[in-house]
């Protein structure tokens, strides 16, 4: 039996409910299209987002790597190419940065690299890149039609520099996810490497039915494509290039049966450099048909001290000596120490090492699975 004091509690309760209600209402919508929206983020970016949580700085000098998880879209990429580094920046920021612009500031300096055989029979490709200060990337990628890969990307491509580091936050981070469009070296799971490096002059020809790449997407089609020199020459040919930032480059390419070339871009043609030594070696001098012209710099002394190194080991130099070279001719430009990374691929193991600025007592090893 219900009294009259008890429904007019139960009356005054339900009033309070009912007042209750409409805040409690808007707390749980709120929440619940946070909830939404957060779900939703995971749902859409969730490898873009593993990719970034992945990223670790490996040197204080501002030396990082990262897995690239999912596609990158290279392969839509190359149906439209690039004329300028405006169309990359847009084809990034609307492919990978999901709209969040980039700004891509091209520099290059005194880089040296060679390849050489180790005391195993091991193919070794070493690579210096030296420059003003520039954070650098170890990014590991794995697209789906194309061959899996390590590069080396400078940081200083996507905006960073050494007051503005990718550390801390995701949103930090956020403009790394346009590495694997900016690489400066690397070597694929064929074993085949590539690497750039500046020349005081290129002219590349120009075909107006084909596709046009920059300096840094060049090396990325020939990371993700090809598993020969052969195979990366003739990809080359099939594409225009042009030299971001008007700093024109030639590449080292080596693969893992030790064939190796220099690729230049002079009279309006593509030029291949071959060796019919043991070794190869590449700076910033034009190699093509003898020419030899370099930069006015210490491209030439370099060269030298590499060649001497190698032929006074009997065209042989185990990793640690090759290291060691790669320290040593590292440019020094009066107070400047402008050696930004050091980096050797075995093109035969997939092994590898890198450091930072010199630092040979905190050398970083890497592996790469080799697809043989």
């Amino acid at each position: 039996m219900i009294y009259k004091d008890e429904i007019i509690i139960w009356g005054k309760i339900n009033m309070i409910q009912r007042k209750k209600n409409p805040v409690l209402l808007i707390l749980v919508g709120i929440g619940v299209v946070l909830l939404f929206f957060f779900i939703t983020i995971l749902f859409l970016f969730w490898k873009e987002l593993h990719s970034l949580m992945s990223l670790k700085k490996i040197d204080d000098y501002g030396m990082y790597q990262m897995t690239y998880y999912g596609d990158y879209g290279f392969d839509k990429f190359l149906e439209v190419g690039a004329a300028s580094d405006a169309d990359i920046e847009a084809f990034v920021t609307k492919q990978l940065l999901k709209g969040f612009p980039i700004d891509l500031g091209v520099i290059g300096d005194g880089c040296t690299a060679f390849t050489v055989k180790s005391e195993s029979g091991d193919i070794l490709f070493g690579r210096n890149f030296d420059f003003l200060y520039a954070p650098s990337l170890q990014v590991y990628t794995a697209p789906e039609h194309g061959y899996a890969s390590v590069s080396t990307v400078n940081l200083a491509f996507a905006g960073y520099s050494k007051d503005n580091l990718p550390d801390g936050t995701i949103f930090n981070r956020f403009l790394t996810l346009a590495a694997p469009f900016l690489p400066f070296d690397g070597m694929n799971e064929k074993g085949l490497a590539i690497a750039l490096l500046a020349v005081p002059e290129a002219q590349a020809p120009y075909d107006s039915s084909k596709i046009t790449l920059n300096t840094t997407t060049t090396i990325r089609l020939v990371l993700d494509k090809a598993a020969t020199v052969e195979e990366a020459i003739e990809l080359l040919k099939q594409y225009n290039i042009y030299f971001s930032g008007d700093i024109e480059c030639h590449y080292l390419i080596a693969d893992a049966s030790g064939h190796s070339v220099i690729v230049e871009y002079f009279d309006r043609e593509l030029q291949i450099v071959e060796t019919d030594q043991e070794y190869q070696i590449a700076s910033n001098f034009i190699a093509y048909d003898g020419l030899n012209i370099g930069e006015g710099y210490t491209e030439f002394e370099r060269y030298h001290k590499v060649q001497n190194t190698i032929e006074r080991n009997g065209c042989i130099l185990d990793k640690d000596k090759a290291m060691l070279l790669l320290a040593d001719i590292g440019v020094l430009d009066g107070d400047t120490d402008k050696l930004q990374w050091s980096v050797l691929y075995n093109l035969t193991s997939g092994a590898g090492e890198i450091f930072a600025n010199r630092k040979t007592n905190h050398i970083i090893k890497f592996q790469l699975d080799i697809d043989k």
